[in-house]
């Protein structure tokens, strides 16, 4: 069972198709493609509106959830880098934001999430390894980052380094299967459940959904910063 193209991804390539002479089943753009640019979309328009909401004295719940958040955030960068971490809050933000939005959004009837495709995931974790890599030879050179890679003494260097180089590029497939497994199977679990009892059994089922959206996009960010930290301070 796979989890089904949102209405929205079904809605514009339709509208292509018919316009550009393919056949009308014809997938022109990826669903994924489709609900990423649309979550983007939906981020540029409404977050600079709600940040016009926000208020010094008596602010909103929602005010209060987003500011302990960003506090929590900045809390776990500075126990891991330190305090020149936090130029990095946007990225593992921005990270943290999408995933779940993007995991949230395809118990939405119509819609699908993004993350529950391996392309997302693939793409989410290649944006982290070239981020802690540049991260790491931005502040060391080129030639001190790749020495700390392949580790102390000097002579194990040409032994070391393919097995460093091997257990990085391991990170890829480990941030990207990981997310993908878990918001693909839970979505799987959901849809099944929810073609048995539409109406009431998918309820619980959508609580344990949100769960399980926020403990992956915390795991994502939460590796993210880790990897950065010892790109950044590769001696330790």
């Amino acid at each position: 069972m796979e989890v089904e193209e949102s209405i929205l991804t079904k809605l514009i390539n339709s509208v292509l198709n018919h316009l550009l002479g393919y056949p009308p089943d014809y997938h022109l753009i990826p669903d994924q493609v489709v609900m990423t640019a649309f979550i983007v979309l939906l981020a540029a328009i409404f977050l600079p509106l709600l940040r016009r909401r926000f208020r010094i004295r008596r602010p909103s719940y929602l005010q209060q959830i987003l500011e302990i958040t960003v506090e929590y955030l900045e809390r776990l960068i500075d126990d891991y880098i330190g305090e020149e971490g936090r130029r990095y809050l946007p990225l593992v933000g921005t990270f943290g934001f999408f995933i779940l939005v993007a995991s949230i959004i395809g118990y939405v009837p119509g819609f699908s999430s993004a993350t529950a495709n391996y392309n997302t995931t693939l793409a989410l974790a290649l944006i982290s390894f070239f981020a802690y890599n540049y991260a790491g030879l931005k502040k060391h050179g080129f030639f001190r980052y790749i020495r700390s890679i392949g580790g102390q003494p000097l002579w194990l260097l040409p032994l070391r380094f393919p097995t460093e180089i091997l257990s990085h590029l391991a990170r890829i497939l480990s941030l990207s299967v990981r997310l993908f497994g878990n918001i693909y199977g839970d979505h799987i679990v959901y849809l099944v459940f929810f073609s048995f009892l539409p109406l009431v059994l998918p309820i619980p089922f959508m609580g344990l959904s949100f769960f399980v959206a926020i403990i992956q996009a915390y795991v994502f960010v939460v590796l993210s910063i880790i990897y950065l930290a010892g790109a950044l301070s590769p001696e330790e």
